[in-house]
């Protein structure tokens, strides 16, 4: 005869089979989200990892003392290093014959006598002087390289889009780059942004280098070229870089902090004021500027400013400035003299750029 099991017997088992099923729900949870969890911290630690090396990057690049090689500790006496400024480049922007007979400027153009600028500093430094060992060339780019989009001017830009033109212009600036590095031993890159660059319609204080199409730029092309080791680069968080080379600190600064000028005086008496200034906190024997494409080359005075890739354009032609040829400033450093030699870099070609 088979014993009959009390029915509160079933409802335990009932319970007890619920109650598991429920801690194995609950447990297979757990392991899922354990699964999920572990995923999740792999991938913090690889994007980590991917910060920390953007970090160095960005760190690396924005180096406020220059390499060794610019400052030696004991020079040889037939050493000197070429310094090459590059800004008002304006890329993007045209300037059309039609309004400005004495010029012209396009992508195109602009794209000629960027080469044009790379092959006369290599032949300046390297063919066309004797006597002295070039350790290498210190390439300082002092803003403006681009149009920007805030200004009236850049609804005749190439293309009135910021990201476009950086796209198109950071591999030509490194491209450019590379091919300096190519011909020199040592390359050093020193860079500052403009004020046509910039993202506001007010100039910044704080994090106006960032905030800055020409820092994009720079970090895009000197990201294209890590893999050159010859090559170092200064890209300071700041308004101004200072560039020591040998015993001769330069002051690199774009030139829109300068204010007042006109008269007799031209730009000279507010460049001094401004400069006058700044030794208070960053003392420097030269003071290199663009912004004012008038080629100005009086370091014995304490004072270089640029000219410009672009050249006369519309702006200067209504201003009634004087029309100046698209050029930009070259110097050679040694260790016992400073600087001791300066020349122009002429960029135009009009046959080959076809107006």
């Amino acid at each position: 005869m088979v014993s009959e099991q009390p029915l509160a017997d079933f409802a335990d088992d009932a319970d007890l089979l619920a109650e598991v099923t429920k801690l194995r729900r609950k447990v297979g949870k757990q392991q899922a989200d354990l699964q999920i969890g572990r995923q999740l911290e792999r991938d913090l630690t690889k994007e980590r990892e991917h910060l920390r090396l953007r970090l160095t990057t960005y760190e690396a690049a924005a180096a406020t003392d220059p390499p060794k090689w610019v400052t030696p500790r004991k020079p040889r006496k037939t050493a000197a290093t070429a310094v090459a400024l590059l800004s008002d480049c304006h890329w993007d922007e045209i300037v059309d014959p039609a309004e400005v007979p004495s010029n012209a400027y396009n992508r195109d153009i602009a794209e000629k006598r960027l080469r044009r600028f790379c092959d006369k500093v290599t032949r300046l430094s390297l063919e066309q002087i004797s006597g002295v060992t070039i350790d290498g060339l210190v390439l300082m780019l002092g803003g403006d390289l681009v149009s920007g989009s805030l200004h009236d001017l850049a609804e005749h830009n190439e293309t009135p889009y910021g990201p476009v033109t950086v796209a198109h212009w950071s591999a030509q600036l490194a491209a450019a780059i590379d091919n300096l590095a190519a011909a020199f031993p040592k390359l050093h890159v020193a860079s500052v942004v403009g004020n046509h660059g910039r993202l506001t319609m007010k100039p910044r204080t704080r994090g106006r280098a960032r905030d800055s199409w020409d820092w994009l730029l720079v970090h895009s092309a000197r990201t294209a070229l890590q893999h050159l080791d010859n090559v170092t680069w200064q890209i300071p968080e700041t308004h101004d870089a200072q560039v020591k080379v040998y015993d001769t600190t330069h002051l690199l600064t774009h030139g829109d902090s300068v204010t007042g000028g006109g008269g007799i005086g031209g730009i000279w008496p507010p460049i001094k004021r401004l400069q006058a200034r700044l030794q208070v906190n960053q003392p420097h024997d030269v003071l290199v500027m663009g912004h004012w494409h008038q080629l100005t080359m009086a370091a014995s005075a304490g004072i270089i400013v640029n000219g410009s890739l672009k050249g006369f354009d519309a702006y200067a032609r209504i201003s009634g400035f004087s029309a100046e040829p698209a050029q930009q400033a070259w110097w050679l450093v040694t260790p016992e003299h400073g600087i001791t030699m300066q020349a122009p870099v002429l960029v135009t070609d009009r046959a080959t750029e076809g107006w």
